[in-house]
């Protein structure tokens, strides 16, 4: 009661600090980094990574590209890589007149040289920069050399990934968020009981995604996927707390001298509810920290600090907001569209034996997809680009014309012996999948001295402590092929040098598919335990925990097993964040019927009558949440053309519908079923004596 009474007297002191923070915020939020590239994400203790890391220390090399030149003769390739070589952060560039330099005839070099840079009338130019793959210095030095080369050169590789990435991005993002707005106030203009409430919401929860986005600045970067979904998110989740603290100041403004007192008890009330509901959310997230793959860690961190902040803002700013605007919130008020429920929890308590034998029913084939989906993901970040993007382009002219479907890089000890080197060559060559090796001897061959080679090329390929090899490949990043390939090749490179490495998206994707295959059951069993306990503690149950949670992981396995039998692939990165997403948001659902059930049984009804009251007086909630959910994801997931976010907007938003009926036709069968069981294992349930069942 203390914080309801200060908050009511500092109501407009609030206000103004709420909008001073503001200002350090939106320069907090616009001087953030923005991180486009995945496979940053990855643990520096794998040994691609390490070699990244060399790569940039010993050659000053860090992402590294091909060019494709179309119908170019040499004379015009010279004279635009002689531009792009003083493009900033162009560390060198690597063509097949370089090789040659004027000083090594054509004729004594290898065939597979010239056809590694030459194939139907179209030239491959390979440009190293020396800053890494994601560098806000690499994306812009691409940018100036698409401004150089014109439209008859295309740019493939990462770098130009994270480019498109970055500027198909910073188009949409706006819009996510004002997609996200417009559905959200729709669906609370529709099931809410005001006309000018869904604004006053949206103000007080918008301050809160503003302070937590400003805060994201003390973390350095965050990553595209973090920046696009974290306000979305924050919207959707938070917006459960504010309905509630709504429907509480109105249930006391009916008993209470004045609307301050009766927003006093509001504050109050809301407080202790959902501090036990957002800790469940809050876990949820949470549960992503512990990842191996750290951008669980990036996106956890920014959506439990805000979670938190909403929490904050809906007994602060909130509140100080509806008591300065109670006249016009009151000249504003309307009938619910939301019809009673009390008919429709009738029905559903009477026939509850049917909803049990569905519940079996679905268990079965909604884990089963479950289970499969996930091996159905898919790893290849290009793929969550749309086909008309310029490097999806460059890709697609490099594997038809070149067939290269990617590009390894090899890094061996300097001092390794040239015979040993050649033999590890011939081997890369025998290799299933591989087209070339670019190397100093199989340059060199047996037939050009090594001092014949330009310094120009020499100083590219080797330094003091490695020697660098590029291995093209038929294979595409995240396939089978390229699984099998990259076990191939580092089982021959630590064949001859135990220290060798394997460098280059193929290989690092390989890394992240081991490595998040591992994280999904982890952060699934973490999230579920962590979740398990809180509400154990919160409901002083046993019982209730595996029930409550029982039910939102069916909700769960429906909404990710889905896409197995409709024949859908998802992005790697959705079935982890959403498994965790979902049982953290919608979980809430399941909490406030529990919580009412508990109520009315302890108030001496019989468990039929409990249950009815329960699911009547929470489903307009539960409803009005789910809706919130939905909508502001769904409008961004039609709307966005990366896959990465559109697919993890339209899991959410399926998963809130889901959500939704599971809990109002599962849980009060459980319920019926479990009153017993739940009667012996909860602390308190029963503190009058129960009336005579019915």
């Amino acid at each position: 009661m203390k914080l309801g009474k200060a908050v009511v007297k500092g109501r407009v002191l609030i206000l103004v600090v709420a909008l001073l923070l503001l200002i350090p915020s939106v320069f907090g939020m616009i001087f953030t980094r923005v991180n486009y590239d995945m496979l940053n994400y990855l643990p520096d203790t794998l040994d691609t990574v390490k070699g990244q890391k060399y790569m940039l220390e010993d050659f000053g090399k860090g992402a590294f590209s091909f060019l494709i030149f179309e119908d170019m003769d040499d004379r015009q390739i010279s004279a635009v890589t002689g531009e792009i070589k003083e493009v900033d952060h162009v560390a060198s560039v690597l063509a097949y007149s370089d090789v040659t330099g004027g000083s090594v005839p054509a004729e004594l070099l290898p065939d597979d040289v010239y056809h590694a840079f030459n194939a139907d009338g179209d030239t491959l130019v390979a440009v190293f920069f020396d800053t890494s793959g994601s560098a806000d210095e690499t994306m812009d030095a691409i940018g100036k050399i698409r401004a150089i080369a014109g439209k008859s050169c295309l740019v493939s590789g990462i770098s130009a990934m994270v480019t498109d990435l970055r500027d198909l991005c910073e188009r949409e993002e706006a819009v996510y968020v004002a997609i996200a707005v417009v559905l959200a106030v729709a669906a609370m203009l529709l099931f809410l009981d005001n006309w000018l409430i869904p604004f006053v919401f949206l103000a007080g929860i918008g301050i809160s995604i503003l302070l937590n986005l400003g805060s994201n600045f003390f973390l350095g970067e965050i990553s595209y996927i973090t920046k696009a979904l974290s306000a979305v998110l924050q919207l959707a989740v938070t917006m459960d707390y504010s309905i509630f603290l709504w429907h509480s100041y109105g249930e006391h403004k009916q008993h209470c001298a004045d609307h301050e007192e009766a927003m006093a008890l509001a504050i109050k009330e809301t407080f202790a509810s959902v501090i036990g509901s957002s800790v469940t959310t809050v876990a949820g997230f949470i549960a992503l920290c512990f990842m191996t793959f750290t951008l669980g860690r990036d996106l956890g961190i920014v959506m439990a600090k805000g979670v938190l902040l909403g929490v904050l803002g809906c007994v602060t700013v909130l509140p100080a907001m509806i008591l300065v605007l109670d006249k016009p919130l009151a000249k504003t008020m309307h009938r619910s569209l939301i019809p009673p429920a009390k008919k429709l929890a009738s029905g559903i308590v009477k026939i509850f034996p049917v909803f049990l034998i569905l519940f079996a029913a679905l268990a079965a084939p909604a884990y089963y997809g479950y289970s499969r989906t996930n091996d159905e993901v898919y790893y290849d970040l290009s793929r969550s680009l749309p086909e008309d993007m310029p490097n999806v382009i460059a890709n697609s002219k490099l594997e038809k014309e070149f067939d290269m479907g990617s590009t390894h890089m090899v890094l061996v000890n300097a001092k390794l012996p040239s015979g040993d080197v050649r033999r590890m060559q011939e081997e890369f060559k025998q290799t299933d999948g591989i087209k070339f090796c670019i190397g100093l001897e199989s340059l060199v061959g047996s037939s050009v001295p090594e001092e014949m080679i330009p310094e120009s090329v020499s100083g590219i390929l080797k330094s003091d402590r490695w020697e660098l090899m590029l291995l093209s490949s038929e294979y595409r990043t995240a396939t089978d092929e390229m699984g099998r390939q990259v076990r191939a090749l580092n089982q021959i490179i630590k064949k001859y040098d135990p220290d060798g490495l394997l460098v280059g998206e193929a290989a690092c994707t390989n890394d992240l598919i081991n490595i998040t295959s591992v994280d999904f059951a982890t952060v699934n069993t973490i999230s579920i335990v962590a979740i398990f306990i809180i509400i154990a503690l919160v409901e002083k149950s046993l019982s209730l925990p595996v029930i409550l949670v029982a039910v939102i992981e069916l909700a769960i396995f429906i909404n990710l097993g889905l896409p197995h039998y409709l024949g859908e692939s998802l992005p790697f990165i959705a079935p982890i964040c959403i498994s965790t997403i979902q049982l953290g948001a919608t979980v809430d659902y399941a909490i406030l019927m529990t919580t009412r059930y508990k109520q009315e049984r302890a108030r001496g009804n019989d468990k039929k009558e409990a249950v009815k009251t329960a699911l009547a007086a929470s489903l307009p909630s539960v409803i009005v949440s789910a809706m919130g959910l939905f909508a502001a994801t769904v409008g961004v997931a039609v709307y966005s053309e990366v896959d990465m976010i559109s697919s993890l907007c339209a899991l959410m938003a399926r998963g809130a519908l889901i959500s939704l009926f599971c809990v109002a036709v599962f849980l009060p069968a459980m319920f019926m079923l479990f009153d017993k069981l739940i009667g012996m294992t909860t602390i308190g349930f029963k503190k009058e004596k129960t009336k005579t069942e019915g």
